[in-house]
């Protein structure tokens, strides 16, 4: 609490200053946010709910590894990690599956996505981006299933047709090292326009060697984490090896790859049609909390990785103004193809087990936005349809043994069909104050079946669901005086359970095993939000508060099961305890944010951030703790800015995670938790980028300057220690 004490001096402080200095003094003013949305007004202002935006200059100046370090550096939401390869970001307590995420408006979650943690963020590369979107809280009206936390919408960069400000040929070439992994990383990207077509093309590599953690001991707790030994295979045989640098996570590095071309056409009809084409592909990405965990032979796993994350995104898009009722109207055809794959194999175990996953997905969305003189009205219908296919073999990495084993999903037919309408309307309702509503409702199908029992007999071969879903939303934001913005809101949202839900058949470690469930039911949230902006005359200093309560309802929880009224069962040899994906009740999620935002004096900005969530599982016995809730965390920083360059200084912190707040045997993941849960952390760090040839940058910076060895809550893997990177990139 002392570092909300401290920015609320700082606040009190600066805002007396800020009224004080005469406007005619201000040079520099804060940015006014405009989202890049076809359902919502263009100026966050106008919104009731929180949002917060990261745009192209602070993607490019932050010159991050990937999208998950872009998030999490943000210091407005958490993101946690099981392996370098990996990140899963953590909306208001809300994590993985409960969060959705969105590409240039297309849904990334399918049917297989995870309640767990998830690393599909990282397919999307923080080169191709022109801006990425948080929005805070259920959003399920505007985007669908899955927001129940909030929706991180991730817009990328447009093909630029010819005009003033864009010639016939340009792009950029980008290069970069950091030494805490020896990353060598490189993007190409080329805009060739003329006045009725344009083309974008966009290349990045990544190769991401062994992560080093911190070598410094946090002063909030002991060493942790460290590598003594590894497991390596030397002529067909396993042996445990000593690490010759405990602190580098062996087995940790990988390779990335993202391609993204996109082409615009404007007809003299006024149509403007684009194609949007993305890819990206990845080696074996060494899953490093498995690899660590232990046994009495030393370490219990020999191999464990996910095979090359594939990600293949087509979108055609057809936009036209003044269309249908006057309306302005945007259609997008989308397909996309995701295969994944886990891969295992127990130390002196000589039988590797391969789990793959591929997933089709076909969208249509139709999205309409009619504009009157005092309000906006918005207003569509989607329709998403995936199938999955689930496969498995062992092989024998000796002999070249095969073998049929057991699959993750249901071994059949597996699909969903999502059919939605929505509506939203925005009206100014005085000179003060904003109103919104709006409204969505559609109909969900599901079917599973398993074609092959043979390693697991059921009572059933086939899972059937129809869920009708629908969500509300209202909110206003009045402002008594120019200073004072104050904002409220009151949503709901929902998540159809999907494959991964219902049907999943797999062990999860530790003497458990996870059985389908076929009579789970959607899961719902009703949040309020309250929110309060104050602005200095000048527009140089903003404070943005916000408070929010969420009740969680049906929460879907992996607990203690009955499988034909039998508490445990024989799978894989062993015997174990039943778990299964249960509707638990009710639960809540409250916290609040305090986003500060200034101008100590002329180019120099301060920005400050503070976050608290609760969250708790209620019964009438007892609460007891909600998994994926962080603990208390923020981000405190200066930035300097001229015609030559940036200097940014700022620290990253979170609070401590005691074991009693963990939701044990979960997500949490307390067995690679220090005894007594996660102890807080903070880093230092430094960045700066500075013209040193026209059109010509380099960046150069230090990432946790103290090397401190510190765990991001509920990760098993340590974070980067001391980092020293530098980049150049040349506009053409």
């Amino acid at each position: 609490m002392k570092r909300a004490f401290l920015l609320y001096s700082l606040f009190v402080a600066t805002y007396t200053f800020s009224q004080n200095k005469k406007d005619t003094t201000a040079v520099n003013h804060l940015e006014e946010v405009v989202l890049s949305t076809v359902r919502l007004p263009k100026k966050k202002e106008a919104l009731p709910i929180q949002v917060e935006t990261i745009n192209l200059k602070q993607i490019e100046f932050q010159n991050f590894q990937n999208t998950a370090d872009l998030l999490s550096n943000s210091g407005t939401l958490v993101v946690q990690k099981s392996q370098q390869g990996g990140g899963s970001p953590t909306i208001r307590g809300f994590e993985a599956s409960r969060v959705l995420l969105l590409v240039d408006g297309i849904r990334m979650n399918n049917l297989i996505y995870r309640s767990g943690h998830l690393q599909n963020v990282i397919s999307v590369d923080e080169n191709l981006l022109e801006n990425v979107t948080v929005f805070y809280g259920p959003t399920s009206t505007l985007f669908g299933s899955d927001a129940l936390g909030g929706t991180i919408n991730m817009t990328t960069k447009k093909a630029k047709f010819i005009s003033n400000q864009v010639e016939r040929i340009s792009g950029n070439v980008l290069t970069r090292y950091s030494s805490v992994n020896e990353e060598k990383s490189s993007h190409f990207e080329l805009n060739y326009a003329k006045e009725n077509w344009a083309s974008l093309t966009s290349f990045s590599y990544n190769d991401f060697g062994d992560l080093k953690m911190g070598k410094r001991k946090n002063h909030n707790g002991n060493f942790f984490g460290e590598r003594p030994f590894y497991i390596e295979n030397i002529n067909g045989v396993d042996v445990l090896t000593e690490n010759s640098d405990k602190f580098i996570q062996k087995n940790s590095g990988f390779k990335q790859y993202n391609l993204m071309q996109k082409v615009a056409y404007k007809s003299q009809k006024g149509f403007e049609h684009g194609l949007n084409f993305q890819f990206s592909n990845s080696t074996d990405i060494p899953r490093y909390d498995r690899l660590t965990d232990a046994s009495s032979s030393g370490l219990k796993n020999a191999e464990w990785y996910y095979g090359p994350q594939k990600r293949l995104l087509g979108i055609y898009s057809l936009t036209k103004e003044k269309v249908f009722l006057n309306s302005d109207l945007k259609i997008d055809f989308a397909y996309q193809n995701v295969e994944e794959s886990r891969h295992n194999r127990r130390f002196e175990n000589y039988n590797l087990q391969n789990r793959i996953e591929k997933v089709n997905m076909y969208s249509i969305s139709i999205d309409l936005h009619k504009e009157f003189t005092k309000s906006d009205l918005f207003y569509g219908v989607e329709s998403y349809l995936e199938d999955l296919n689930s496969s498995a073999f062992s092989n024998n990495i000796n002999t070249g043994e095969i073998k049929i084993i057991d699959t993750r999903y249901p071994n059949g037919k597996n699909n969903m069909l999502r059919n939605d309408l929505y509506v939203s309307y925005n009206t100014i309702l005085s000179k003060r104050t904003n109103f919104n509503i709006g409204a969505r409702a559609g109909f969900t199908i599901l079917n599973s079946t398993i074609s092959d029992d043979t390693f697991f007999a059921l009572p059933f071969n086939d899972i059937n669901q129809k869920n009708f879903t629908y969500s509300g939303t209202a909110g206003l934001v009045h402002k008594p005086s120019k200073n004072i913005d104050l904002k409220t809101n009151i949503s709901t949202g929902f998540r159809v359970p999907n494959i991964d839900d219902l049907a999943k058949i797999f062990e999860s470690g530790g003497g458990f095993v996870i059985v389908p469930n076929a009579d789970l039911k959607p899961e719902k949230t009703i949040t309020t939000d309250l929110g309060l902006v104050i602005k200095s005359n000048n527009k140089r200093f903003q404070i943005e508060n916000t408070y929010y309560f969420t009740r969680f309802i049906d929460a879907i929880i992996t607990d203690n099961y009955l499988y034909n009224g039998q508490s445990t069962l024989t799978y894989n040899g062993s015997q174990s305890q039943v778990l299964a994906n249960q509707n638990k009740g009710r639960a809540y999620v409250t916290g609040f944010s305090t986003n500060i935002k200034g101008y100590l004096v002329s180019s120099l900005q301060y920005v400050a951030n503070f976050n608290y969530t609760l969250g708790r599982i209620t019964s009438e016995e007892e609460k007891t703790p909600l998994d994926h809730i962080p603990p208390y965390y923020g981000k405190v920083g200066l930035n300097y800015e001229k015609n030559w360059g940036k200097i940014e200084a700022y620290v990253l912190y979170n609070g401590k995670k005691p074991i009693s707040d963990y939701f044990l045997n979960g997500e949490d993941n307390e067995q690679y938790a220090p005894n007594g849960g996660m102890p807080a952390w903070e880093t230092y760090n430094l960045k700066t980028a500075f013209t040193i040839i026209p059109k010509a940058t380099l960046f150069v910076g230090v990432e946790n300057i103290l090397d401190t060895q510190y765990r991001v809550f509920a990760s098993g893997i340590n974070a980067p220690g001391r980092n020293i990177y530098g980049g150049l990139k040349y506009d053409f």
